[in-house]
């Protein structure tokens, strides 16, 4: 009996024991996986449980969705005649290629975690978040004043630059009060990559046509011939074809045979091997003149297809 007791502590204690074990091993995965930064300016689980869960940037996949844009130059962008969006222009492109696509815009900003008075810090992430938002309600006018209809859902979020830029925050640290982070954009019903290097655009010659017709002249063969092999050899990129005219008739006129050069366009690239649907076409009507309309010479640039591969 006693032998019987001897032997059932120590699978007690070897229970125990593994329990004890399997728990450390559980904190010390918990601990690796886990956004506080150890060192010189440990930061407390309670200051992360303060900020959206979203913002671990050191995941692979959200990074993908990071735009490094300074929102704040929104307002001033828009008031250009060709605004210049730098590194969000392969969402521009997107945007203007994908009619009525959804997409989710979240202007992202820090508070310098070296402010340590909490009334300071409120009044100016107060005003960060009022920036954001009116930046982002300049961008959703200016949406509207194009006549994009895509589908835009604005959020502001404040994260945590010490989580932001991890370990580099000890060596990339900056005096600003207040840090534009940048952008975050998610596309459609399901996350997509619009930031990656391979979506950025190229633009070839425009196709002229005589005024009132939507034949393509002979001598444009070989530039189309160009497009439809550089479309080979980029097989995941896609072309917008945008018809345009000059402002001689009806609206309706205009836009039909706009509608009708881009038509043109993209049946020749199908003849020359392209996919249909890598083909997306729009008709501009008169919108966007490069030439005076008052003019015939005017009048003769704006009689045109752009072709823009991305």
């Amino acid at each position: 009996m006693k032998k019987i007791l001897i032997l059932a502590a120590a699978i007690l204690i070897v229970i125990s024991g593994a329990t004890a074990q399997k728990g450390k091993s559980r904190q010390r995965n918990s601990s690796k996986n886990s956004p506080v930064i150890e060192g010189r300016h440990k930061i407390r689980q309670s200051d992360y449980e303060t900020f959206d869960k979203f913002t671990q940037f050191s995941s692979k996949d959200l990074s993908r969705y990071y735009c490094q844009f300074d929102y704040s130059r929104i307002p001033v962008l828009t008031k250009r005649t060709t605004p210049e969006w730098g590194d969000m222009q392969p969402v521009m492109n997107y945007l203007e290629k994908v009619s009525r696509a959804t997409m989710t815009v979240c202007a992202i900003y820090s508070v310098n975690p070296d402010i340590d008075d909490a009334e300071r810090h409120k009044e100016l992430a107060a005003a960060a978040q009022k920036e954001a938002l009116d930046a982002l309600n300049e961008f959703d006018a200016w949406k509207a004043r194009r006549e994009w209809r895509n589908k835009v859902q604005y959020k502001v979020a404040e994260v945590d630059y010490r989580y932001f830029k991890g370990n580099d925050y000890y060596n990339q640290k900056t005096d600003d009060e207040v840090i534009r982070v940048g952008l975050l954009l998610y596309f459609g019903s399901k996350k997509k990559n619009i930031i990656d290097p391979d979506t950025t655009s190229r633009t070839f010659q425009d196709i002229k046509f005589f005024p009132h017709d939507a034949t393509i002249q002979p001598s444009w063969n070989t530039l189309l011939d160009e497009v439809a092999q550089y479309l080979k050899d980029n097989e995941r990129k896609g072309v917008l074809i945008s018809g345009y005219t000059d402002n001689q008739g009806t609206e309706a006129y205009i836009k039909g045979l706009s509608r009708q050069r881009a038509t043109e366009v993209r049946k020749a690239l199908q003849m020359r091997g392209i996919a249909a649907e890598r083909i997306e076409t729009e008709a501009k009507g008169d919108a966007d003149p490069i030439g005076d309309n008052s003019t015939y010479e005017g009048r003769v640039q704006n009689n045109r297809v752009s072709i823009k591969v991305q």
